[in-house]
Formats: C-alpha cells, structure tokens, sequence
C-alpha cells in the first residue's frame, strides 16, 4: 500500500452510523494480497430492497453481469447479501468468471440462508486472470462468525487495490419525524472514468422506499456525482454501484417519487455519493492536486460536460496542474478538441478569481506571476464560460505526476 495521498481527509475514516439491518465482515483470503483483507460480506435483512448502476464498458466482468441479472429479475424472497474481493476483478476470464460467481455466490447463500439470486457480487483488481474461487469460499465460516453492524470500516479497507486510504461518508435526514440514516463506502484510484457510478461503492440505508424509487433517485443522483469523475479517462469492467435500503426506519413507505419525502431523501443520498466521488478523486493515483472544473455558458448541459470531460482527461492539462504551470492554452485547446461547439472570441477562463483569458486573448489585467501563485494550490477551481447559452457542468479530476506511471507500470508484479 502506498503513502497516504496527501489529498486524503485529514480526520481519516469517519463514524459511520449503524444502519439497521446491515451487518458486515472482512477477512484476509489471500486472492492476491498477502497480509491484508481483501474479501468483505454484508448481510442485508429479509425486505431489503436493493437499487444500482453498472459499467456501460463492452468487456464487463462476469460480476457485474450476475448482479444485472439479479436487478432484472428482482428481488427473491427471504434475505440479501453483497460478496466483494479485492485483487483479482473476474474479468476476461472466460467461462472461469461466471463459474468463479456462481461457486462463491452458492457458497454465501448456504452459509447464510439465503436465494442465491439475492446475492451481489463485486470484484476489482487485476484483468485477465482466473479467479481463486476456493481461497473465498474456504473465509465462509470466518466471515459468518465476523458479521457485525459496526464493521463498515474493515469491510471499507477490505476492498481496496491501489487505494491509499479508505473511503467512507454518512448522512441523516428527517422525513416527517422519522431519522434516516445513510452510510456507504467506496474504492477507487486508478481506471477512473465511470460511464454508470464508480469503481465500487456500496450505500446502505434504513429508509422505507420501493425499489423503483429507489432506482429512480440512484440514477437520477449518478449523474452529477460518479459520473461527473475521473482520474484518467479509463472506464473500469467493474464499476458497481449498488444502494440498499432495509426498511427498519419507523415510517411508511415512499412509494412515489413525487412524495416529498423522496425529495428530501435523495438530496441526502446525493450528498453520500457526492462525498464518495469526490473522495475517489482525492485518491487517484500519485494525486496531488484536487481540481475542480467548471463549465458555463455552453450551448446545453450535454454539451457542457463534454467540454470539462475534455479539459479533464487532457495529459497536457493535468500534466500542467502537476507542474503549477498556469498553461491556460491547454484549457483552450481542450475545449477546441472536445467536439462540442464553441467560439473563440466568447471564450473566457479563469482560475478560481483570477480572470485569465476572456473574449478570445489574454485578459489585460492577468500576470503570469498570479498564476502561478494560484496554482501552487491543493485544491484548485477551473471556470471555463464559453458564451453560448446557459449550459453548465460540473467535473473533478486530479493532476497527472511521476508517481501515476510507477504504480501502473508494474501493477501486475
């Protein structure tokens, strides 16, 4: 494990409140890690509801394909349970994947009694190899004896790969007099571009809501959290995004989104998932600076967010960021290759208040001394405006170091 990223939370990994209904274990399985947890189970109670997103990549590993199928077909009676390893990701392994899914997924739902097809599975780590099924089902016994409602924080380190620091947010809101609770956790580092949610990220809740309201608010909420995010433009086979809601709270049912209750209810869970994202961020590989990229005035938002995504995955840009360069001619010539339309004479760029370009050139009043203070910055705000319309977006991304290319270039050794 690598030093933690000096971008991590200073208070490290928070308290996160109990959710009822939800126990969790980790334990050390060896799939690739020796000396660490690498294999995490939660037990979620009978009624629990369960809503998610997946990678849209065309090469997804066989887990993210079981738990599409679970999600298709819907909940089976009885109880549900989540089974993530570390190290190894199940994908592009042939007939090995889903026969690896299908061994530990039988393997849970014995031990805990549970319908197979209400058993999620995640995996993350190295493409391309077997999996060990049997180093996980030979944890079952551990993992069924280490289920504990205050274990979030092992079952949080337990899935990790390059991750220097576990990632953990909380929320509580009050819906009519009732207290609900929410708390998730997170993983990610490197492959971050997610087209659905994030690398993995498991939420959890004691709300009484449908499932399809519930899937309705996680969409809706991926939106502008996990997929406004990346650290290096690669879309995992991986990403899992999976929120379950176990119904304990003491209140009725939220069956329509039109419920204001519902309202209420995903400006929290937006807020847990904005935090996760963010904190996915903070991580990215050889990370040192924290940028945020704003875009106004594009001809929509569509439009918009293709033109931070742009300025965001650009090497040169984050490689400038890396540098404390103040090279705004990058930030042009991303929002020039983005595709979206644009013109250069409406063109303005500012970082955080210092005006930088505007109307197509140099702003009079910029110096290239105010620049380069600004961007000695941990934490750094790109404003783009390109004068169109009224489109906006909202990216964040980090910068690209040294250190990006040594973790990756020998990530399989």
């Amino acid at each position: 494990m690598s030093d933690i990223s000096p971008l991590a939370p200073k208070g490290g990994f928070p308290k996160l409140p109990v959710i009822n209904g939800v126990r969790f274990a980790a334990v050390e399985a060896g799939v690739k890690y020796q000396g660490r947890l690498d294999v995490m189970l939660v037990e979620l109670a009978e009624g629990s509801v369960i809503a998610a997103m997946f990678t849209q990549s065309k090469t997804r590993a066989a887990p993210v394909l079981w738990c599409q199928e679970n999600l298709a077909q819907g909940a089976q009676a009885g109880g549900s349970a989540i089974l993530v390893n570390s190290g190894n990701a199940n994908a592009f392994t042939g007939s090995n994947g889903m026969s690896g899914v299908e061994t530990t997924v039988n393997a849970v739902a014995e031990m805990i009694d549970v319908n197979p097809r209400n058993v999620f599975v995640a995996s993350t780590g190295v493409i391309g190899e077997p999996l060990s099924a049997e180093r996980i089902t030979s944890k079952m016994n551990e993992l069924r004896d280490g289920l504990d409602a205050e274990n979030a924080q092992d079952a949080a380190r337990a899935i990790m790969t390059t991750d220097t620091f576990a990632k953990g947010a909380s929320a509580s809101v009050d819906l009519n007099g009732a207290t609900v609770q929410i708390a998730g956790f997170a993983k990610g580092s490197g492959m971050i571009a997610p087209d659905m949610a994030t690398m993995l990220a498991f939420i959890f809740t004691d709300a009484k809501i449908s499932q399809r309201v519930l899937q309705e608010i996680v969409s809706s909420s991926t939106v502008t959290t996990f997929n406004c995010i990346t650290v290096d433009s690669d879309t995992s086979t991986s990403d899992s995004l999976i929120v379950t809601a176990t119904g304990k709270a003491d209140m009725e049912e939220i069956i329509t989104i039109s419920d204001p209750r519902a309202v209420a209810f995903g400006k929290a869970l937006h807020s847990v998932m904005m935090e996760l994202a963010h904190l996915v961020v903070r991580d990215g590989e050889g990370a040192t600076k924290f940028i945020e990229i704003t875009v106004n005035g594009a001809e929509n938002d569509a439009a918009a967010k293709t033109v931070g995504l742009a300025i965001a995955n650009s090497p040169l840009v984050k490689t400038a960021f890396a540098g404390e360069d103040p090279n705004w001619g990058r930030i042009v010539m991303a929002v020039g290759k983005s595709g979206a339309r644009a013109d250069r004479d409406r063109l303005s760029i500012h970082f955080g208040d210092v005006l930088v370009a505007q109307n197509g050139w140099v702003a009079k009043q910029y110096s290239e001394e105010a620049g380069a203070a600004y961007m000695k910055r941990d934490e750094l705000v790109i404003s783009v405006d390109l004068g169109l319309a009224q489109g906006r977006a909202v990216i964040w991304t980090c910068d690209l170091t040294h250190r990006y290319i040594e973790i990756n270039a020998d990530y399989r050794s």
